[in-house]
């Protein structure tokens, strides 16, 4: 599914670590301060370009956030369209989501923090768009790989395929923001133990005895 661009064409025009050093400043600056905090100016000098330039790229502040996010799920989105149509098991499909997640929120912990903070922007009128924006790609490749699954006999015919992509997904963005943010990461040492930042593979199978008794026979 191919989500609606919120910049200009010039944008994509500029030479690419042109592109990345905005992308950069522009995540920083959402990830610290919230949407309705970020300042634009900030963003552009941060990025070592005018602020007049910014406005060739985008409308307002609201396009280049949704650009942020754009860019943020692109790995995650390439990894998610291959397990979606992959004649793979549907715990391997989750293992392989699970590893990335620990492998994006420790290298990228910045973007899990603008994730974090943007679920809880206290701005109505941006939710709606935010989360089209961040969970419509994932909750149609989740619910794919579910109704495969129950086709080939792989998970039980009793699952409601929406459904359970929307509870899967809250296990996933619970870990990215545990292993991220300092409020999520405490509330993880809380309930698993202190070193459980340490232990990736144990981590990783809990999870999956956990979706192996929802989904399986």
């Amino acid at each position: 599914m191919d989500l609606q661009k919120h910049h200009k064409p010039t944008f994509e025009r500029i030479a690419p670590e042109k592109r990345e050093r905005i992308i950069d400043a522009a995540t920083r600056e959402f990830a610290n301060k919230g949407f309705e905090n970020a300042n634009m100016s900030a963003i552009a000098k941060k990025a070592d370009v005018s602020v007049g330039s910014f406005y060739k790229y985008f409308e307002n502040k609201q396009d280049l956030f949704l650009t942020v996010i754009q860019y943020s799920i692109k790995s995650m989105e390439d990894l998610l369209n291959v397990l979606a149509v992959s004649d793979e098991d549907i715990l391997l499909k989750v293992e392989h989501i699970l590893r990335e997640i620990q492998r994006s929120s420790k290298e990228n912990p910045i973007l899990m923090k603008l994730y974090n903070g943007m679920t809880s922007e206290n701005n109505p009128r941006f939710a709606s768009q935010f989360a089209y924006e961040m969970e419509s790609m994932t909750a149609r490749i989740y619910r794919i790989a579910i109704e495969e699954g129950k086709k080939s006999g792989d998970v039980r015919e009793d699952i409601d395929a929406a459904f359970a992509a929307f509870l899967m997904d809250n296990i996933f963005m619970s870990l990215q923001f545990s292993y991220s943010c300092d409020y999520y990461k405490e509330r993880f040492r809380i309930y698993a133990g202190n070193d459980i930042l340490d232990r990736d593979d144990f981590v990783v199978e809990q999870c999956l005895k956990f979706v192996k008794s929802a989904l399986k026979k």
